[in-house]
């Protein structure tokens, strides 16, 4: 069974949007995540039960704050993201693959880190921005896969793709999931879930590891 075009456009715009939502703190201009019935349409018809638990979570989550001013919803939300992902003293909840798949890791430049530069390299990327963050971060490995989604469906769409980045295979794309976000999302999930068990990011990281999932499912029948 092949993926339609439509399910990578689909894939490729979650993973933009999660990806974004963990490299950096919350806006008033892009606070669409504080709405409930932007969750509630985000896959209505997701069946993996980490994807609804994930998104019941962000619904729950929504509709706590709701009684807040925008303004006040996204400070408490950009205070969570601070304190899980930048500190100080140190991240509760550090983003990056090596300082999760380490243990006692102090830094997070690691194996992961170059492995992640060869995959972007693969594809005629590379990392540029503000904050230089490390390439094995959770933002830039799903940015990663949504770049790659974003061609699977040019190229079914007729788009021209350069022979200097050729397409990843679907096992090659199966591989990288399951080797890098993957493998540690839920180690990153459970050190959210220790530190803010009621907060934004615990649902958005139990949404991330339903999806990468989901797509590993239809990657298992495209090879079919």
């Amino acid at each position: 069974m092949k993926i339609q075009a439509t399910t990578w456009l689909t894939l490729s715009e979650m993973y933009a949007f999660i990806a974004n939502s963990f490299l950096s703190p919350m806006k008033a201009t892009t606070d669409m995540g504080l709405s409930a019935d932007f969750w509630e349409t985000f896959l209505p018809d997701a069946k993996d039960e980490k994807v609804k638990s994930g998104i019941a979570k962000l619904v729950a989550y929504a509709n706590a704050v709701s009684n807040m001013s925008r303004e006040e919803a996204v400070q408490q939300c950009s205070v969570e993201y601070t304190k899980l992902f930048i500190g100080p003293p140190s991240p509760a909840a550090p983003p990056w693959e090596t300082m999760n798949k380490s243990d006692g890791a102090t830094s997070a430049f690691g194996q992961a880190t170059f492995a992640m530069k060869q995959y972007l390299r693969d594809i005629g990327l590379k990392v540029s921005n503000a904050n230089n963050q490390y390439e094995d971060h959770i933002g830039i490995e799903l940015l990663y896969l949504s770049e790659i989604c974003r061609r699977y469906y040019e190229d079914i769409e007729g788009a021209q793709i350069t022979k200097d980045c050729p397409l990843p295979s679907i096992s090659d794309i199966k591989s990288f999931i399951n080797e890098h976000p993957l493998s540690w999302v839920e180690t990153l999930h459970g050190k959210i879930e220790t530190a803010f068990p009621k907060g934004y990011f615990i649902g958005l990281a139990e949404l991330t590891q339903g999806v990468l999932e989901g797509h590993l499912q239809l990657l298992s029948f495209e090879q079919k």
